[in-house]
């Protein structure tokens, strides 16, 4: 079994980093009702992380199967993971630039909670390249790890919504956006010299 300290730490990061785009869609949510009731915040938090759990599993698994076929792969994977987690956090580091003024999303629907959710978590298919080194007892603990994070992330977002507006939003892209970009860092150096 890998240290479960890294797995941990490392599960801690890509949560506070993949998590941004929820929190800042959260935000966004509470504003839109202020008077949500804390059970609306709580299925808005649990959709996010749902999927966030869900994709870096979904990439874990599509990488090791991939790996036992094409096994001239597996030292390719921490530069795949870093260009990747590179590519995003500098896209949210972007965004997060675009959008100072923020923007408000339409009415809650179920329908829009559930693709706010999917288009939120598409880029932790990525974190689940940086778990091709991990069993699967340690990917699914970071997975959860991640969903964890998420959902504290997200419900906090959905009260904050109410209070502070989206002047916290865009700092939180550009947050999360260097995270990844550390996480991606420590994965391609831990990948090339441990």
């Amino acid at each position: 079994m890998k240290d479960i300290f890294y797995v941990i730490l490392n599960g801690l990061l890509l949560g506070l980093g993949l998590s941004m785009d929820a929190f800042t869609v959260s935000i966004a949510n509470g504003l839109n009702e202020p008077d949500m009731p804390l059970r609306r915040g709580f299925l808005i938090a649990g959709t996010f992380s749902f999927f966030q759990i869900l994709m870096p599993l979904i990439g874990f698994g599509m990488i090791r199967l991939l790996g036992q076929l094409l096994p001239w792969l597996k030292p390719l994977v921490p530069w795949i993971a870093f260009v990747l987690l590179a590519i995003i956090g500098i896209k949210m580091i972007l965004d997060g630039r675009k959008k100072k003024s923020g923007e408000l999303s339409g009415p809650f629907t179920y329908a829009l909670l559930l693709l706010q959710g999917i288009a939120t978590s598409i880029d932790a298919l990525s974190a689940g390249l940086t778990m091709a080194s991990l069993g699967l007892l340690e990917a699914l603990t970071e997975a959860l790890i991640i969903g964890a994070v998420t959902f504290a992330d997200c419900f906090l977002a959905v009260r904050l919504g109410k209070k502070l507006g989206m002047r916290l939003s865009w700092k939180a892209s550009i947050i999360g956006g260097i995270v990844l970009i550390l996480v991606g860092t420590e994965i391609l150096v831990r990948g090339l010299f441990f």
